[in-house]
């Protein structure tokens, strides 16, 4: 917290921003690009009519409300809304289709799902009654083709700060198909963002964006970051590199980010133009999400003229280190910086002992920025060992100066522009192709992704031939969400397999990722 802070008393999201509203009510929030501009109190008279609206509908304190939604500044009165009236808040990101979206309300025993008419070209209404079908009639649906609910805020029961009980399910993958439900609660969101807020020196000079989706973690990250630093946040339903470019620099944009991909597009936007500043009030790229390659970092510091504070962090705690202005290049280019406000790590040997400086093993964290549960199957999974440590599932070492240093991880996910995606999941999928015998799904170095999508395949005859587009149009048909269709195929004759069968994923990885040369 810094002296300027107005906040910092804030237990709730809503306290939160009921300070920045007595702080600097007229000062701008939010932008679009429709050219649509709203002050802090603005949102906050928003948030309490349409609070009152959803009331009105039936929603009440407690009830667990799904959303849908892209990133807009109705998404982000709606989700104040729901803090105001003390609902459990579960996102979903638009790119989730029916099998997936069923999954996490099925898993967060959801009352409500929120939704828009047609987004992207694809129906999201009728999707939304799909899924209400899906499970069994207890689903209560609110698309919002005219606009968010509008009531008489005076109606309102008084506010209920409840900070240590769950008001956000975050649904994450796993090394298993099904989802997670990551159970947070207003206290843990709010230490992330000023998490962030902090570690990126934050004021009410800056103005930031949104450019991902707000449903991700990374959304409340900057939401929070915003209301503590009283920064407005420009925002963009849908990210187009040339179109982003232009609103930043309308709006005098100084920071942006979100995670690898946003790095590399805004250095190619630079690249078409390389007689001037893409966008010359920026200060820096700030992020997380997915790993950045050190060469990355050397050429957006070298062609946009700023630097990358890159960040780590996950579902489970949405910010755990951070890069910082006052970090070396070195520190900057080649580490996840050092542990934000309110977050401890520690390096354990397999055999759970400490490690020393510099020892690489697993990266444990510990701290309110800590999700509280996970839900499984209806069941509450708290992952902590008996001091509140939790393991992130990375390799890691701390060096002298407090930096992490990532190395590698232990979970089997694919992490494909900051979003995880497990494996699993397609896998299930694409072994019900008639062609394929058996099937392993990885992740490949990808400049621009983080992470590409590779099917391994061994085909049930081996004389046939089967096509990525192929593929790709069966993983449509199964209702999987476009972001974890294939993006490479690799037939192979036989998977290689530990002696208890299972698939050695790593051997894949670095045979296919670094091919060798056939044997003579």
């Amino acid at each position: 917290m810094t002296a300027t802070d107005p906040t910092g008393a804030a237990t709730s999201i809503w306290s939160l921003l009921a300070g920045r509203v007595e702080a600097t009510p007229d000062a701008v929030a939010l932008i679009d690009e429709h050219d649509r501009s709203e002050t802090f109190v603005e949102i906050f008279d928003a948030a309490r009519r349409t609070a009152a609206g959803l009331r009105e509908l039936g929603i009440e304190p407690g009830a667990v409300v799904s959303w849908q939604l892209p990133t807009s500044i109705d998404a982000v009165v709606l989700s104040l809304a729901l803090s105001r009236l003390g609902a459990v808040q579960n996102p979903i990101i638009p790119l989730y289709r029916g099998r997936e979206v069923t999954a996490m309300v099925e898993q967060c025993r959801s009352q409500w799902l929120i939704t828009v008419g047609t987004f992207r070209g694809f129906d999201h209404a009728l999707m939304a009654e799909e899924v209400k079908g899906a499970v069994s009639g207890r689903l209560r649906t609110l698309v919002l083709a005219d606009g968010l609910p509008d009531g008489d805020p005076t109606a309102l029961a008084p506010v209920q700060d409840g900070a240590d009980e769950v008001r956000w399910i975050y649904t994450t993958s796993g090394t298993t198909s099904a989802p997670k439900g990551v159970c947070h609660t207003d206290g843990s969101l709010i230490a992330g963002g000023v998490g962030v807020a902090d570690a990126i020196e934050a004021t009410y000079a800056d103005t930031g964006t949104i450019f991902f989706p707000y449903a991700h973690i990374g959304g409340p990250d900057m939401l929070i970051t915003s209301l503590w630093a009283g920064m407005p946040l420009v925002l963009m339903e849908v990210y187009e590199p040339a179109a982003a470019v232009a609103l930043m620099r309308k709006h005098g944009v100084t920071i942006t980010g979100g995670s690898t991909p946003h790095y590399s597009l805004l250095l190619h936007q630079q690249r078409q133009r390389p007689d001037t500043r893409v966008v010359p009030t920026l200060r820096v790229l700030a992020g997380g999400g997915a790993p950045m390659p050190e060469k990355l970092f050397h050429e957006v510091f070298t062609d946009v003229g700023v630097p990358v504070l890159h960040g780590y962090g996950m579902t489970e705690s949405p910010m755990i280190a951070s890069s910082r202005p006052s970090d070396t290049i070195d520190q900057l280019a080649t580490t996840s910086g050092r542990p934000v406000l309110n977050c401890e790590i520690q390096i354990r040997s397999e055999a759970d002992e400490v490690l020393p400086i510099g020892g690489t093993g697993r990266v444990w964290v510990r701290g309110p920025i800590l999700f509280k549960h996970y839900i499984a199957d209806g069941e509450i999974v708290r992952p902590f060992d008996s001091d509140g440590w939790f393991f992130t599932g990375d390799i890691g070492q701390v060096g002298r100066q407090g930096h992490l240093t990532l190395v590698g991880r232990e979970k089997d996910l694919i992490i494909r522009k900051g979003e995880s995606i497990s494996p699993s999941e397609i896998e299930d999928v694409l072994v019900n192709h008639p062609a394929i015998a058996n099937v392993a799904v990885i992740g490949l170095p990808d400049e621009v992704r983080g992470e590409r999508i590779c099917a391994v395949c061994e085909l049930v005859d081996p004389g046939q031939t089967v096509e990525l587009d192929e593929l790709r149009q069966f993983c449509k048909e199964s209702g999987i969400s476009p972001a974890k269709f294939p993006e490479q195929l690799e037939v192979v004759t036989e998977l290689p397999k530990t002696p208890t069968m299972k698939i050695r994923k790593q051997q894949l990885r670095e045979r296919i990722a670094d091919p060798q040369p056939s044997p003579a």
